[in-house]
């Protein structure tokens, strides 16, 4: 077994006494992360415990009612998580475990108690104490299970039975849970909001909680120990007190859960080449080339036209700068971007500038603002973020709209999403509503011929095959519902693009 000693001297300033005393050579029988008042009762006894403080309730009477409850269940060390709670050991919890036998310890600020846990069972492991051989069958099954087409919902099922509990897993991203009975459902709301206060407290590690009155435990998966970044987490309602077997299957089950997210966070980084690969193309006013990569490498087919949004990279993620970049606010006439913005793949970074190119109608906008949307907005808002976006054109078009993107992206003020359409643009399209809502002619058709030939009668009329005097009356009506002169240019030119446009 790992003695307390052991511990301390393999992490150094990660676990540093209170006490200049000598620690002493105590085994410890695990490390557990609980805020629980009360956390005796998943506990075996002669573990090392870590908290943020939470449950220590700010009062001398509380702290040592809490010490009391660790001494009466053999609880040799406690460690306090100094951050968020506590910036400093208070003196009256010191005095408690003086007097109760405890040795007192903290983990400094930015140290994950992930990082104690692997210690200890690292230490556990070299001494050739760990109980391995208990649970090798349920292991080999869960193996196996995660190979399968829906891999995390057969090992989340597996772990569930083989606990005679329930078990879920909630991904990081917000995106469906795999839980495992069907009675779990009703729990996840529950479960996602004491996820939130654990990942904001910091608490990446084992960590236990009650729902309902029952012991939830739940375990991180990150996806990159070098980024940190979470997979999602993993809840566990096991029912009855956990054995070390039963811990065992538990980081078996991490350990597969994170090696699944590995893979296709692999196989979707690939893709993200091959879809930037061709956002480069198309950039660079290279559309057949872009249709050519796509089609040859199996990927989604292009789409026929798409809005550009861009975005100020400097070396930011750009998942997560394209998740950030939700919470910026549409001016007046912009069209609000897609809520499935993540999933657009198609994106370039650019001498400092990232471009999203976003399929037109093939993504649904955001809706009214609400309240989740302002929990949103809040949470993701990034200081001096701003973004750009164009208005719809084909392929053939996104090449030339870069410059004038990376002009107006440097006077996009912070928080703001602007877009590019000239100031008569909003206008021009109500023009043309007006005109595809008469009901007894054509007016789009005559409107567009009409200044197709620059307000010609004869060409026009001959183009529409009608008399000219019937030209002359459909002008007139479009002319008096729309209240302009259609041959002042400020208002033939805005409405010819859209014409254009709304013929296509």
């Amino acid at each position: 077994m790992v003695s307390l000693t052991e511990l301390s001297m393999a992490l150094g300033s990660s676990l540093v006494p209170v006490s200049r005393r000598t620690l002493p050579s105590r085994q410890l029988t695990g490390v557990h992360v609980s805020e629980l008042e009360d956390p005796t009762p998943y506990l075996e006894g002669g573990e090392l415990l870590l908290t943020t403080g939470m449950p220590l309730g700010g009062s001398p009477s509380a702290a040592a009612g809490y010490v009391a409850r660790l001494r009466a269940k053999g609880i040799h060390a406690l460690g306090i998580g100094l951050g968020p709670w506590l910036e400093q050991v208070p003196a009256q919890l010191a005095e408690a475990c003086d007097e109760a036998g405890i040795h007192l310890l903290t983990v400094p600020d930015g140290v994950p108690f992930q990082q104690v846990s692997r210690a200890f069972w690292g230490l556990s492991a070299r001494s050739g104490q760990a109980d391995l051989l208990g649970s090798l069958g349920t292991q080999t099954a869960l193996a196996q299970a995660t190979m399968r087409p829906d891999g995390t919902s057969a090992v989340v099922r597996g772990l569930a039975q083989a606990l005679g509990g329930w078990a879920a897993f909630l991904p990081a991203d917000q995106g469906p849970a795999r839980y495992w009975p069907e009675s779990t459902g009703p729990l996840l709301p529950l479960l996602r909001t004491e996820t939130v206060r654990l990942n904001r407290a910091g608490t990446h590690s084992a960590a236990t909680f009650e729902i309902h009155g029952q012991a939830v435990v739940e375990y991180p998966i990150p996806v990159s120990g070098r980024t940190g970044r979470l997979h999602g987490f993993l809840a566990v309602g096991p029912g009855r007190k956990l054995t070390a077997a039963d811990r065992q299957v538990i980081m078996t089950v991490c350990t597969l859960l994170a090696l699944k997210a590995r893979q296709r966070e692999a196989a979707s980084g690939t893709t993200s080449a091959l879809a930037s690969a061709a956002a480069k193309l198309l950039l660079h006013g290279h559309p057949e080339a872009a249709r050519l990569l796509t089609e040859e490498v199996g990927l989604a087919e292009l789409p026929q036209r798409v809005r550009v949004l861009a975005l100020p990279a400097d070396g930011a993620d750009a998942p997560e700068l394209v998740r950030r970049a939700r919470a910026l606010v549409p001016e007046g006439g912009v069209q609000p971007l897609p809520r499935a913005l993540a999933a657009c793949s198609l994106r370039y970074e650019r001498e400092g500038v990232l471009y999203v190119l976003l399929p037109h109608d093939g993504l649904p906008a955001e809706a009214d603002a609400g309240p989740e949307t302002a929990v949103i907005a809040a949470e993701t808002a990034v200081p001096g973020l701003g973004g750009v976006v164009s208005e719809p054109v084909s392929l053939g078009e996104v090449a030339g709209l870069v410059p004038g993107l990376r002009r107006a992206l440097g006077q996009v003020p912070p928080g703001v999403l602007a877009g590019t359409g000239n100031p008569h643009h909003a206008a021009a399209q109500a023009w043309v509503q007006k005109l595809a809502q008469y009901p007894r002619a054509d007016l789009v058709g005559t409107v567009a011929e009409y200044l197709r030939h620059r307000g010609h009668w004869e060409n026009t009329s001959r183009a529409l095959g009608v008399h000219r005097n019937s030209l002359r009356h459909r002008i007139g009506i479009a002319v008096s519902l729309l209240g302009v002169d259609l041959d002042d240019p400020d208002v033939s030119a805005p409405l010819w693009l859209e014409l254009r446009q709304y013929e296509r």
